[in-house]
């Protein structure tokens, strides 16, 4: 899969109080940039606890359900879009 984009994971975890995401949002990446997911069931392989928000968005579970992303993925282009990188409260 390809992410789009990196760069807002990053400008999260070097945010000040945010720091502790850093290696959950990495995995996360790592993990995502490996996988060729088709569906939703290939998702729940990586990521048992994802929920789906409906419209193509996805919302993963980062730190322990600390911090929350949200995304939409494209199954046929093979892509992923951030949407939010946050706290749970936000």
């Amino acid at each position: 899969m390809r992410v789009v984009s990196h760069r807002k994971l990053k400008e999260f975890y070097e945010t000040k109080g945010c720091e502790d995401s850093r290696v959950a949002l990495e995995r996360w990446y790592h993990i995502v940039l490996k996988a060729e997911w088709k569906n939703l069931s290939d998702i729940k392989v990586d990521f048992p606890a994802i929920d789906c928000a409906g419209n193509q968005h996805y919302v993963f579970n980062i730190k322990e359900n600390k911090h929350r992303l949200v995304v939409v993925i494209k199954f046929t282009m093979g892509y992923i879009f951030i949407r939010f990188v946050g706290t749970y409260e936000e």
